[in-house]
């Protein structure tokens, strides 16, 4: 059963048959017009719940888009704060010393009153992963060390949820897709490998609209998949190279 299909069906959702009212066509109309996405593809968002982790850089235009797209749930979790070094690619906070998720909830909501908001202010970890996990259809994770990541695509895979992930680092990044039955988080990451192999933002720095490259093509997979439209990244890596201007892609 494709995702669109089966929104709605596991959680008890008052918007599962609500119809759009008239300022939401209003706001969707470029979508109810988009051959393929239409009313079916909008009703199919607005019923979806779809778990952030990390509301930092890729997280800031995964929610926004996400928002702005009418997913009727969004789940946004990150127990760190604000700093000014931040600013320069976390594009949805202006408050320093506000908790990131606080801070991304008010931009959504803002953004969308029609996107019910809920926040997680906690580190994710292994002893609250499948208690949070376990409200949502779909889960992006934007983190930036492999501890979480491995923590969230482990948890994803027991619940049988589809997980978008995107990476980034400098100039360069990456976004796959691991759904229920496909290629798993440890055929692309070895288990081997830590977050001492990989370098760190705040030794090597990163180009701030890297981040919105990256996170807008996360959004575009989260759409695919709770829509039915295109062919989501299961199995594929695209990477896009910020230098040289040029995406590729590689199975795993």
């Amino acid at each position: 059963m494709a995702l669109r299909d089966r929104i709605g069906a596991s959680w008890p959702c008052p918007l599962a048959n609500s119809p759009l009212s008239p300022d939401e066509t209003r706001r969707y109309a470029r979508h109810l017009v988009l051959k393929g996405m239409g009313g079916g593809g909008q009703q199919a968002l607005k019923r979806a719940r779809v778990l952030v982790v990390g509301a930092g850089g890729l997280g800031s235009p995964v929610i926004a888009y996400l928002a702005g797209a009418g997913v009727g749930t969004l789940g946004i979790i990150d127990h760190d704060t604000v700093s000014l070094s931040n600013l320069q690619r976390q594009v949805i906070h202006t408050s320093i010393g506000d908790n990131k998720a606080d801070s991304a909830a008010r931009f959504a909501h803002a953004l969308n009153p029609h996107v019910d908001v809920v926040v997680h202010t906690v580190r994710l970890d292994a002893d609250n992963a499948s208690a949070i996990l376990s409200g949502y259809d779909l889960v992006l994770d934007g983190t930036d060390n492999l501890t979480t990541r491995r923590i969230v695509a482990s948890t994803a895979e027991s619940l049988g949820l589809p997980l978008v992930s995107g990476a980034v680092s400098m100039f360069d990044g990456q976004v796959t897709v691991f759904a229920p039955g496909g290629p798993r988080f440890d055929d692309l990451y070895p288990a081997e490998a830590d977050d001492g192999d990989l370098p760190s933002c705040e030794a090597t720095g990163i180009l701030g609209p890297l981040t919105g490259v990256v996170g807008t093509l996360m959004a575009m997979e989260a759409i695919k998949l709770i829509t039915g439209i295109g062919e989501p990244l299961i199995g594929r890596v695209l990477t896009y190279d910020g230098q040289g201007g040029r995406f590729s892609e590689f199975g795993y």
